[in-house]
């Protein structure tokens, strides 16, 4: 950890924390001088700025943006940016610099790029805090580590929840809502959820989640839900010997009826039936039905690409 004092600015540099899912680079505030000015130049890592007070303008992949209190704007690796503080009422901010494995998506994820750079937040006293919660555990330890780190996630949370991403297209937004629905069933589908659950998951309604879903993908959120479910199913009765009741418990189902009347439906034939032609060594059907499962994944595969 380094400390730099400058005029009316306080800065951190943290060494030594090079691997991990999301950590801390540096982090600090500083008063800045008129016309303080950075670039045009890249940084190596990812850094994010928010305006406590003054005004300035931001320059970054051709678009220039004037920005006062309650903006921020991120500058994400190797990308060229240039930002100057205003001749009269210069800026005062706060920053964090950081990186790892996770950074990247967590960056997408929050509708945050080059292309849409910039943001607008009313947690201003809680961003300032944990910034200065940074600077506070500034000692080498695993315990600063921690602490730091763990104010990142909360400097993070804090303007996705509740910034207004400047210039975010309302495609955009709609595909980041399918995205998360989707990431939401694969991983859940062994469990009982129901498609309320997934809208609650993305915070929008029912109806407009079935909307989306019918844009994107040709199907309501249920018919993809059970489309899953059963695609899975089927790949379970094919290449294991598990009972049928515990292949619809692993696929969400808890009532083994229901699951049998929801296969029957799409494969049109019973789930013990369907294992049985496919030992049977009918190659035929058997590369069609492989065929429907390959491409349906490939299809969720291509959404979440």
């Amino acid at each position: 950890m380094r400390g730099i004092r400058m005029e009316k600015a306080y800065q951190l540099e943290f060494f030594g924390e090079k691997n991990g899912s999301l950590f801390v680079n540096c982090c600090g505030m500083s008063k800045t001088e008129p016309f303080h000015s950075f670039g045009p130049a890249i940084k190596p890592h990812y850094v994010i700025h928010f305006i406590l007070g003054g005004q300035g303008r931001f320059s970054i992949g051709g678009r220039e943006y004037s920005l006062e209190r309650g903006y921020g704007f991120l500058i994400p690796p190797d990308a060229l940016a240039f930002y100057q503080a205003d001749e009269k009422n210069p800026w005062t901010y706060i920053w964090v610099g950081f990186y790892g494995s996770m950074a990247e998506e967590l960056i997408k994820s929050m509708g945050l790029s080059v292309a849409n750079p910039v943001f607008q937040s009313d947690r201003e006293t809680e961003l300032y805090q944990a910034v200065m919660d940074m600077m506070e555990h500034n000692t080498v330890g695993i315990a600063n580590d921690l602490r730091r780190n763990g104010q990142l996630y909360l400097f993070l949370s804090l303007i996705a929840e509740s910034a207004r991403i400047e210039e975010r297209g309302e495609t955009d937004k709609a595909d980041q809502y399918v995205r998360r629905a989707v990431e939401f069933i694969l991983k859940n589908y062994c469990n009982p959820i129901k498609v309320t659950d997934v809208a609650n998951y993305v915070c929008i309604n029912r109806s407009y989640l079935y909307t989306l879903f019918r844009n994107a993908m040709g199907m309501s959120p249920q018919q993809f839900l059970t489309t899953f479910r059963i695609t899975r199913a089927a790949e379970l009765l094919q290449l294991t010997s598990l009972p049928v009741e515990s292949i619809a418990l692993s696929c969400g189902y808890s009532d083994p009826l229901v699951f049998t009347k929801s296969f029957k439906q799409m494969k049109k034939m019973a789930p013990s039936s369907y294992r049985k032609e496919m030992q049977m060594g009918e190659t035929r059907k058997s590369k069609e039905y492989l065929k429907q499962i390959e491409d349906f994944i490939n299809q969720v595969n291509k959404l979440n690409g």
